[in-house]
């Protein structure tokens, strides 16, 4: 199928791929006064005494905002927040299909961080989550720090976070496959930008003692001369104890892992080569990732993977975002934090059995109806435990409903 110029008709047809539809019935006086005026003075009455029962009286408990300023949409770069719409359509659709949570796009015409931090808060009140999207770093960190600093409701930049877990999961499942642990592999990551930084962290912070990242300044350690930004400096400080310099090729010698988030085809033959025995590579640029799957395998690589849809291992955020915001609204969490983000990986590897790991099957598909359950009963479970949880549900509780409410 020619993609693009079949989303393009789909588009003209369909003149948008959401709307909003009415839960309560206007068919008679009496239903009117129900849902409008005069009843409707009462629920705000309620509200007004108790601001938590706007998540029980209005459909707050069950909305997610979806937000971008248009500045790093897909690969496209800096196309405006108009031109971003599409993708915000999208990834709400993808939020109802995987999670049944109701999200609203929000394109803000501007690139002001404050301005951006601003414009969500004001309107939080109206919403369970915040789902950050396509924003373009270093902007994209200060913007969801300051938000955390003053929501109340989740707030989780996708680009980062969602590609960190859906990568982790997938580097968890290889490395049981080819029997490597996370603490002693070396990891090489390629590409220090939102994604790469935040799959840098996460692999730190599940105890990978062995990372070093690489951008086009070459390998990052702690001193280099470049101008780094602050999740940059940070990196340098935790990654590369050793402080090894040099290109892509000089430090991907001997790595058992590489991780790409950055540029197409910069995975070379003679790189993933030079590799250790059973490595294990993940490309995850997009559309066009720094290696196809076909050739990782034809350089020896024993498991690869991409975010592509028709290949093996597919990386995809969409095992993630819906599972992980269904969990903490249903309990109606505080924050997402690190914690719920390890959660989150090891729910998504864990479904898969030591026995049905192979080279082409290291992480659940994105169709898996396990997988959401999964997550949002792991991200509940760290809410309450954490005490970051308004409302207490059981999380195989969470796991059973969201299963329900997703008809898988």
């Amino acid at each position: 199928m020619d993609y693009a110029k079949e989303s393009l008709k789909m588009h003209y047809d369909l003149k948008g791929k959401i709307e909003v539809v009415s839960r309560a019935k206007v068919d008679s006086k009496d239903a009117l006064s129900l849902a409008y005026t005069p009843g409707v003075a009462q629920p705000c009455l309620e509200i007004q005494k108790d601001v938590e029962k706007s998540y029980e009286l209005t459909r707050r408990h069950n909305l997610c905002l979806v937000v971008t300023d248009g500045s790093a949409v897909l690969g496209l770069g800096d196309i405006g927040p108009e031109a971003g719409m599409p993708v915000m359509e999208g990834k709400c659709v993808l939020f109802k299909a995987f999670g049944d949570v109701d999200a609203f796009p929000l394109c803000i015409k501007s690139h002001d961080v404050d301005e951006i931090v601003n414009t969500i808060y004001l309107i939080s009140g109206s919403f369970a989550g915040v789902n950050l999207e396509d924003i373009s770093s270093p902007k994209c960190y200060d913007i969801e720090d300051k938000l955390k600093e003053i929501c109340d409701i989740p707030v989780f930049h996708d680009d980062q976070h969602g590609t960190a877990i859906a990568c982790l999961s997938a580097v968890l499942g290889a490395l049981r496959f080819v029997k490597k642990d996370i603490a002693t592999a070396k990891f090489v990551v390629n590409g220090c930008g939102a994604a790469g930084s935040a799959i840098g962290r996460l692999l730190v912070n599940m105890g990978a003692q062995n990372v070093i990242m690489v951008d086009r300044f070459g390998a990052l350690y702690e001193g280099i001369d470049a101008k780094l930004d602050r999740i940059q400096s940070y990196l340098a400080t935790v990654t590369n104890k050793e402080h090894k310099q040099g290109t892509l090729a000089d430090v991907a010698k001997g790595a058992d892992v590489m991780i790409g988030a950055s540029a197409p085809n910069v995975f070379t033959k003679e790189i993933m080569q030079s590799m250790a025995d059973k490595a294990i590579v993940f490309a995850l640029a997009n559309p066009v990732p720094e290696t196809s799957y076909d050739a990782a395998k034809e350089a020896g690589v024993a498991v690869a993977g991409t975010g592509r849809s028709d290949r093996p291992n597919q990386v995809n955020n969409v095992t993630v975002f819906p599972g992980v915001f269904r969990g903490a609204i249903d309990v109606r969490a505080r924050a997402i934090t690190e914690d719920m983000k390890v959660a989150a990986v090891y729910a998504i590897a864990d479904l898969i059995d030591e026995k049905d790991l192979r080279e082409d099957y290291v992480v659940p598909d994105a169709f898996d109806p396990r997988v959401a359950p999964a997550v949002a009963a792991a991200v509940a479970k760290v809410a309450i435990e954490k005490g970051l949880a308004r409302k207490i549900v059981d999380p195989e509780v969470v796991r059973a409903n969201t299963a329900k409410r997703i008809g898988r």
